[in-house]
């Protein structure tokens, strides 16, 4: 990270962009700090690729306060189960840019294959859990903090 951002220092120095040194929705969420349970998910269920990618996409990330509050059997169970998580992990994320701005009350289909309810009425909601914040923007999509869990329909 230190290497990023002297890198990015010289760049600017020298009048060239640095948009290309921008963080990946991985190193996003690293670096935001509140979002260690979902970052452990995604790496025991091997989908770091997902995040890192080329391609922008939107991640319903729910926060370390949303997953402490499972009870912590199920939390265990659930963070020891590969293919569980994966499932899970993939109900979080939509394969395209939705900002805050973009939100519009209806349904969009997650990387799992089920559809979500998006609400704009007092305030953007996913499947009623409501989204807190402005939404952070890293180089490959955005990241929507949640303040619960929803978990897979089938």
């Amino acid at each position: 990270m230190k290497q990023k951002i002297l890198t990015a220092v010289l760049l600017a120095m020298m009048g060239i962009s640095t948009s290309a040194l921008a963080d990946n929705l991985l190193d996003t969420m690293e670096n935001d700090g509140g979002f260690k349970t979902l970052l452990s998910a995604i790496k025991t269920a091997g989908m770091e690729g997902t995040f890192t990618g080329k391609d922008s996409i939107t991640v319903f990330a729910p926060t370390d306060a949303a997953f402490a509050s499972l009870p912590k059997a199920k939390l265990s169970s659930l963070l020891a189960d590969k293919a569980a998580l994966k499932k899970l992990v993939s109900l979080f994320v939509v394969t395209s840019k939705i900002t805050k701005a973009d939100v519009d009350a209806g349904k969009v289909k997650s990387l799992e294959g089920e559809y979500l309810s998006l609400s704009v009425a007092n305030g953007i909601k996913i499947d009623d859990v409501p989204v807190v914040g402005n939404g952070i923007n890293a180089d490959n999509g955005v990241i929507h903090a949640m303040t619960a869990v929803f978990m897979p329909k089938s």
